[in-house]
């Protein structure tokens, strides 16, 4: 299904999308990006993604937020021209919002080696892996247009200190690799298949399904993106270890230094804004 619904906005497989994202975050150095704060997706699906829309800039108010609204029936009528990922790594700063739920544009954001500006909200999947200091600034719905302006309009010298700070655009690139998912799946269903009370049977009126079946009834981009992202020859290596379940005391522990690190972020934009105001 995640090929199907991909090949409707048309993003490729992430193993070719991951390459153009990597040439991508290339074409403009970091100090030379847009400095400003940009966005672009649905904002139909969630209130806080309007109330974001809200920050943008106009005639009376510039907050140094870009932010663009995206309409995927006129983009696939237009042929995809404007919403190319890998063109998009233009800005110093990106804003992750979710949608109606966790986002999969998450890791697009990440990976254009771009300081990400993080709307803090409920569902939280791949930033659980990652210290929050080193990825994002933790902003509140109802504070994003302050936050954004004192993140963006800090001196130039602090800027590139924060940038290096907030880097994870390795993690993305080093990390977030298909094999690790197929890993997890194998882990997954492995573990799983552990809980059965039955010993599983093929039914008399089984059908197999095979690359061949589950192609052949696909046209265009689907059939594409499902040839691209086959598996042509078993991995080579044994599956990776899957770390034990965190004990109480060391669950404590981590979530203790997650809380300590938004915390000290949330000090910095404090100090921040008081250096702004004593300023002006």
């Amino acid at each position: 299904m995640g090929e199907i619904k991909s090949s409707e906005i048309n993003i490729k497989p992430w193993h070719i999308l991951l390459g153009g994202l990597k040439e991508g975050t290339t074409r403009i150095p970091w100090l030379n990006r847009e400095p400003y704060a940009y966005w672009k997706g649905n904002p139909a699906v969630a209130q806080t993604r309007q109330d974001l829309i809200k920050c943008n800039v106009s005639e009376n108010q510039d907050w140094n937020a870009r932010l663009f609204a995206q309409d995927w029936f006129r983009e696939s009528q237009e042929g995809f021209n404007k919403s190319d990922l890998p063109s998009q790594c233009t800005y110093r700063y990106k804003v992750y919002i979710e949608g109606s739920a966790w986002s999969v544009s998450q890791k697009y954001i990440l990976s254009c080696d771009s300081t990400t500006l993080r709307v803090r909200l409920h569902n939280i999947i791949l930033t659980k892996l990652i210290n929050p200091k080193r990825i994002h600034r933790g902003l509140g719905i109802f504070d994003l247009m302050v936050n954004q302006l004192i993140l963006i309009r800090v001196k130039p010298d602090n800027i590139v200190i924060s940038k290096s700070m907030f880097n994870i655009y390795d993690f993305i690139q080093e990390e977030v690799k298909m094999d690790y998912v197929y890993d997890y799946i194998f882990h997954l269903l492995n573990s799983y298949a552990k809980l059965f009370r039955y010993k599983p049977s093929i039914s008399a009126n089984a059908t197999e399904l095979c690359v061949e079946s589950m192609v052949c009834g696909a046209e265009g981009s689907v059939k594409k993106f499902m040839m691209e992202s086959l598996v042509k020859v078993p991995a080579n290596t044994d599956p990776c270890t899957m770390p034990a379940p965190f004990d109480p005391p060391t669950l404590y522990s981590t979530l203790q230094r997650k809380e300590s690190s938004i915390q000290q972020v949330e000090s910095f934009e404090k100090s921040c804004w008081d250096n702004q105001t004593i300023t002006s």
